[in-house]
């Protein structure tokens, strides 16, 4: 017997790759139900070939469905999981609400698999931030080799990573500039168009941002509590894809071979690393894939044990919506749940 799934905030863009990945990964559903907000309903959305209509999660009864994707930001979240959760349904949530609640595990499957467990307290499962997901899943693999000590990471993050909004903003200020029209910034504190910007998410006390604060304190509650990590998050003129710059440093020797090596045969990895021009990867290229490309893996001649890569995933699939339907899937393969008996 098949699963019946939920995916609220099925009309943005996490929803809608989700929708995409369950029809491509061949999920094991029965039923997949399409759920927004009340403004959202009877709007149109693809699952494989079939389309489903979009009905109001505030009016759902959810007694009888199995999983729940979420995707509709953290406030929704904080409001519905727990009532979602509270009628038998595992929600997988991808906005931040969840994810450093002591009795939610944080999840990436090639990662710490084994912690999904711990969903029973809540029936919540936390899907981490896109950043700290493609990090850690090159991280893993090398720390079990050689015990990370210390990690430096810059980012430069795709706007698909603030939503629609953000990409429509950066293609409204790209054409203006070739039109010489007027360029608005809405979704983002300065232009975006041909431009940086050294900001995701709200400045904190300290002088970090929001968004490198997670990426520390989740990569700790995956990886290992005794990394220290610190990042520089910046937001990139690239519709799709994250990228990031890594700097690692180890309690034990590691050579470059040994690293290119442990992370090929890795889960979720694909190392492309020639040093000529253009053997590296690219957001562009990662685009649409599901994979965690690794390139650019250098030693770090600064420090002892030391280690630089580059390291680039689709933000929209590993970092949200394929890892949230991966966590799914070992919830079933390692028959953590059991499909509802569904009235006929």
């Amino acid at each position: 017997m098949g699963y019946k799934v939920a995916v609220v905030g099925a009309t943005g863009n996490v929803g809608r790759e989700m929708l995409g990945i369950l029809d491509e990964r061949k999920f094991p559903a029965d039923e997949v139900v399409a759920l927004a907000s009340r403004r959202s309903v009877g709007v149109e959305v693809s699952y494989g070939d079939k389309t489903l209509k979009c009905k109001a999660l505030e009016h759902y009864d959810f007694s009888d469905v199995d999983i729940c994707l979420m995707s509709a930001g953290g406030e929704v979240s904080k409001e519905w999981s727990p009532k979602i959760g509270a009628q038998g349904a595992v929600v997988i949530d991808n906005s931040s609400a969840w994810r450093m609640d002591p009795d939610v595990p944080l999840i990436v499957p090639e990662v710490n698999a084994a912690a999904a467990a711990g969903f029973t307290k809540k029936n919540i499962i936390a899907n981490p931030n896109c950043s700290t997901a493609q990090l850690v899943v090159a991280l893993k693999p090398l720390h079990d080799f050689a015990t990370i000590k210390r990690v430096v990471v810059s980012t430069y993050q795709s706007v698909s990573g603030a939503g629609k909004d953000g990409m429509d903003e950066l293609f409204s200020q790209t054409k203006a500039v070739y039109t010489n029209s007027e360029l608005v910034n809405k979704k983002f504190p300065k232009r975006i168009a041909f431009n940086l910007i050294p900001q995701i998410d709200v400045f904190m006390e300290d002088g970090f941002t929001k968004e490198e604060w997670k990426m520390v304190v989740e990569t700790k509650k995956i990886l290992d509590p005794k990394i220290k990590l610190t990042a520089t998050c910046v937001r990139v003129p690239v519709f799709v894809s994250h990228s990031e710059s890594v700097n690692i440093e180890f309690e034990n020797p590691i050579s470059v071979d040994e690293a290119r090596n442990i992370l090929r045969s890795a889960p979720g990895c694909l190392v492309i690393d020639k040093h000529e021009p253009g053997g590296y990867v690219t957001p562009y290229e990662a685009a649409g894939e599901d994979a965690t490309y690794i390139s650019r893996i250098r030693t770090d001649p600064t420090v002892d044990n030391g280690l630089v890569l580059w390291c680039v995933s689709d933000n929209l699939r590993k970092g949200a919506a394929l890892n949230a339907i991966q966590i799914a899937e070992v919830l079933i393969n390692r028959k953590l749940i059991t499909a509802k008996q569904k009235a006929a």
